[in-house]
């Protein structure tokens, strides 16, 4: 797939969209390309970390660095893929394997306690102090029957995040 959106057929159109189960309309996909061609500022067909930090919104997640692991080096359908999790037409099964996947940050398919500490570290910054937030973590550890040696896996977190309200959705702006 090219740098630019005449370069994008109608046949990789419809790769990227079975790549990604059609969490996109053809119409958004051209969009993200479009997206996707401006970030990439050397043209190499690859998205880095550091082209990844240029967007301002980005930049400032707290949970950037993590989110770059993920991201850094995605060419055109690895990057649509990864934001396949954020569309409406995703399951909820796609949403919390994302969440999974942010969270388990050694990529060995387990969560600890220590993972998830670091995210509340990420999240909470300097408005908690370590002390709460490893209370509050233990309290909500030992509400879904977990203690803090625990390894959630990821079914664990379907138990755990099945019933939840994901607001996990970005609108595309159609161009």
């Amino acid at each position: 797939m090219g740098n630019s959106s005449s370069m994008l057929t109608q046949y990789d159109i419809e790769e990227v969209q079975e790549h990604c189960n059609h969490a996109f309309s053809q119409q958004e996909i051209l969009s993200l390309y479009n997206r996707f061609c401006q970030l990439d500022k050397n043209s190499g067909g690859f998205v880095s970390a550091d082209e990844f930090m240029s967007v301002p919104e980005f930049a400032v997640n707290p949970l950037a660095q993590r989110l770059l692991r993920m991201l850094d080096g995605l060419n055109f359908k690895e990057f649509v893929a990864f934001l396949s999790a954020f569309s409406p037409r995703t399951t909820r099964h796609q949403k919390i394997e994302f969440i999974f996947k942010v969270y388990d940050s050694d990529c060995n398919g387990k969560v600890t306690f220590d993972d998830i500490l670091c995210i509340l570290r990420d999240l909470s910054g300097s408005f908690m102090s370590e002390q709460q937030r490893q209370k509050v973590l233990m309290h909500v550890f030992q509400e879904a029957g977990y203690t803090p040696d625990s390894s959630l896996v990821f079914s664990d977190f379907m138990k755990i995040f099945g019933n939840s309200e994901l607001k996990m959705e970005v609108e595309v702006p159609i161009d």
